[in-house]
């Protein structure tokens, strides 16, 4: 069982950057697909971003696309998402995922099997 710990979050104005980290424990990644969504109040948890487990491809949703960008270094465990000219609309908790199969590269939420506890992110207009 894969432990996934996200950092990063905080309140930023519109405009500005944050960078998410996700370190994963208790077995490597390195083999697994990785990916992030988010959940705003009141609304359904949403897909945001996802990259193949050596780094070469990468999916993202259109609302975020030209402004996020999703990276790993397996060497670290570790996935990032870089989030730069941020909205208000996208104030959320942010969670990073592990997929189920290795070598594999998914945007379903039902593909993911281990879960973060979430890092907060606001945006102030």
């Amino acid at each position: 069982q894969v432990q996934l710990v996200e950092s990063g979050g905080g309140l930023v104005q519109a405009g500005g950057s944050l960078r998410l980290s996700c370190t994963a424990s208790g077995r490597p990644v390195s083999t697994y697909g990785m990916g992030w969504f988010r959940q705003a109040p009141g609304k359904e948890r949403e897909f945001i971003a996802a990259i193949n487990w050596r780094g070469s491809s990468t999916y993202y949703t259109d609302s975020v696309k030209g402004r996020f960008t999703i990276s790993r270094d397996n060497a670290k465990n570790t996935v990032y998402l870089q989030m730069n000219s941020l909205k208000p609309e996208d104030t959320a908790v942010y969670y990073c995922a592990a997929d189920q199969v290795p070598y594999r590269l998914s945007v379903e939420a039902v593909d993911f099997g281990s879960w973060g506890q979430g890092t907060q992110v606001t945006v102030s207009s």
